[in-house]
């Protein structure tokens, strides 16, 4: 069986190439793996064979996808839990300094901190960042589990392995938080991470039998929409990795909510109809209910993710700048047509950050929340950054005039949640579905970056190979 790259994967049924391809690849990249307790380390070398030596002594540390997958279902059928998730990649300066030819993606090569990408994104200068992302990354290493004894103790392995010449110049630490359905959840209390472009044939069919289904919305997407050649890997053709984009995003709860109810005050929303105030930021409300399926929240579990915006052509149901409306506009960018549209849709696998001791879905006043120390690790994985991670954030999220408003119709402004630039005005429906409109202050920007780096997660015969194995 050879390897299709222009359709998703049934991997329990793969053979040659894609078999092959499975027993080399890392997890997490096909299917999300469990890191509800997180690590990741971000690494500098000053020695090149020095750096080699333990990219390669960590293989043994680390599994396939093929294994990961087959750990799935033996949870599913048995109860057994997998191993901790190792991952690692290199940045374009890690291959440089390691004298070995990157992956040739440009904004890879240019790095996320590059000035020009930085005047691209928007994004804030990097003497802003926290200390450890001022300087040169070579290599991050990530460790994740559903449990925090194995995570920990896998992540003391790795440390184990660091020589002198490698140092760690940062590290953040992963914590997952989920509401009273179970449902993963970030920082603002938002359920997180729903809607994804899904690679596996076995994974869609779940999609389509375990939950509201892929009748409106076919989250399938291609292989190579997630997989790129691993172009330093002795085979190429059967060796793949993925550009992996890491982002530390601080979100200022306590602001975030005193504008949820500043807006809900400009609407004139009362009682119960409050809420939706917030699911007019996100596109959902809290419990991952779509503003444009109903007007209130109170959906089943799992999050529903079976809709499009084909009723909502005027956005009097969900805000054409809500967060998920922007990020993911489902066929009604204006733009684009919707098979191109959905090429820029990338694998998310964030994780949230920090400690509070407050219920993030609790009924409390906004000053009860916290205003710092507290957001989301962004990691997405991508085929090609400048058409998925780069297109969403700059295009999209950042881009006022996006999705295109009918003539004579007032832009929708910059996405609420990650949009960085100028905030104008933006246009909110007084009732759901109503024509009576509110021209609303400027939503302020409540998460900033912090740091990151654009990185490449090879194959393991790649890391294999440092260490002089193939």
């Amino acid at each position: 069986m050879t390897i299709d790259l222009n359709a998703p994967l049934e991997w329990k049924k793969a053979t040659g190439d894609a078999a092959k391809m499975l027993d080399q690849l890392q997890p997490n990249i096909l299917k999300a793996h469990a890191r509800d307790h997180f690590s990741a380390l971000f690494l500098r070398f000053s020695e090149a064979a020095g750096a080699k030596k333990f990219l390669a002594s960590l293989v043994p540390l680390m599994k396939s996808a093929k294994t990961h997958l087959t750990e799935v279902d033996r949870f599913k059928a048995e109860g057994v839990k997998g191993s901790p998730y190792v991952g690692t990649g290199l940045t374009a300066a890690g291959y440089r300094f390691l004298k070995i030819e990157a992956p040739q993606d440009e904004s890879f090569l240019r790095g996320m901190r590059d000035q020009e990408t930085r005047e691209k994104l928007n994004d804030p200068p990097r003497s802003t960042f926290d200390g450890g992302y001022h300087h040169d990354i070579h290599a991050v290493v990530i460790i994740g589990d559903g449990a925090d004894a194995p995570m920990t103790a896998r992540r003391n392995e790795v440390l184990a392995l660091i020589p002198p010449t490698v140092s760690v110049v940062a590290e953040e630490t992963g914590l997952g938080r989920v509401n009273a359905q179970g449902e993963g959840i970030e920082h603002f209390g938002y359920v997180d991470g729903r809607s994804q472009p899904i690679f596996l044939i076995e994974d869609v069919l779940a999609e389509k039998s375990g939950t509201d289904g892929i009748t409106t919305w076919d989250p399938t997407a291609p292989l190579n929409q997630v997989l790129v050649p691993d172009s330093a890997a002795p085979d190429p053709a059967v060796h793949f990795g993925s550009y992996f984009v890491f982002r530390k995003l601080e979100q200022n709860v306590r602001r975030f909510k005193q504008a949820e109810e500043a807006l809900a005050d400009q609407l004139g929303l009362t009682g119960e109809d409050r809420e939706r105030a917030g699911a007019m930021i996100v596109g959902r409300f809290e419990d991952g209910t779509p503003l444009t399926v109903q007007r209130e929240d109170g959906a089943e579990s799992p999050v529903p993710n079976n809709f499009d915006y084909e009723s909502d052509d005027a956005g009097a149901k969900c805000p054409f700048q809500a967060h998920i409306r922007k990020t993911n506009p489902r066929g009604s960018g204006g733009a684009e047509e919707p098979p191109q549209e959905r090429l820029h849709l990338m694998a998310r696998r964030g994780v949230p950050y920090g400690e509070r001791a407050d219920d993030p879905n609790a009924d409390l006043p906004p000053s009860a929340r916290p205003s710092g120390g507290v957001g989301l690790l962004f990691m997405a994985f991508n085929s090609a950054l400048d058409n998925q991670f780069e297109f969403t954030q700059a295009v999209w999220a950042n881009n006022p005039s996006f999705p295109i408003p009918d003539a004579g119709v007032k832009p929708p402004g910059l996405d609420p949640v990650i949009g960085q630039g100028p905030r104008p005005e933006s246009v909110y429906a007084k009732e759901w579905a109503g024509t009576q409109t509110v021209t609303a202050d400027p939503f302020p920007q409540a998460v900033t970056l912090k740091g990151g780096d654009y990185f490449f997660m090879p194959s393991l015969a790649f890391l294999r190979g440092l260490g002089g194995k193939r």
